[in-house]
């Protein structure tokens, strides 16, 4: 095996949620999340950065083709999250709190669901803020 790489690209979404769990009082959602858990949702501009890690080719020169990544990234990112109201369009959110954690879970579990080789897949970092930013790396 060769040199090991991490490739990263980077997309950005807009989407708007709600922290509320379906497993708390109104009043502990209401002291727990804040403002954000405001009736009405609010709204974030991720950025979300994927990167997968391998060794390098010898006859592409690549860990991935980058035009697929961007393909898979598509397909989770754009079709699914983007512009879109997380707790009401996304089912898998329905009874899932969207913090930025578990929208780091979700994507990691889709690109891997759809990748052909998911064991490039190394991690999935969301900027929520400028300030906030959650890595996942399939780590259990």
């Amino acid at each position: 095996m060769g040199p090991i790489v991490y490739l990263t690209r980077k997309e950005s979404i807009s989407a708007c949620h709600r922290l509320h769990s379906p497993h708390l009082t109104d009043e502990a959602n209401s002291k727990i999340y804040g403002k954000c858990n405001n009736y009405w949702g609010h709204g974030h501009n991720y950025s979300i950065e994927v990167t997968v890690r391998g060794p390098v080719d010898p006859k592409t020169g690549m860990v991935m083709n980058i035009s697929d990544l961007k393909v898979y990234m598509h397909k989770v990112l754009m079709d699914q999250l983007d512009h879109k109201n997380i707790d009401k369009d996304v089912p898998h959110f329905a009874n899932v709190v969207s913090t930025t954690e578990n929208i780091a879970i979700y994507v990691f579990n889709e690109l891997r669901r759809i990748m052909p080789d998911p064991s490039l897949l190394y991690e999935v970092k969301i900027n929520e803020t400028d300030k906030n930013m959650v890595i996942y790396r399939g780590e259990q």
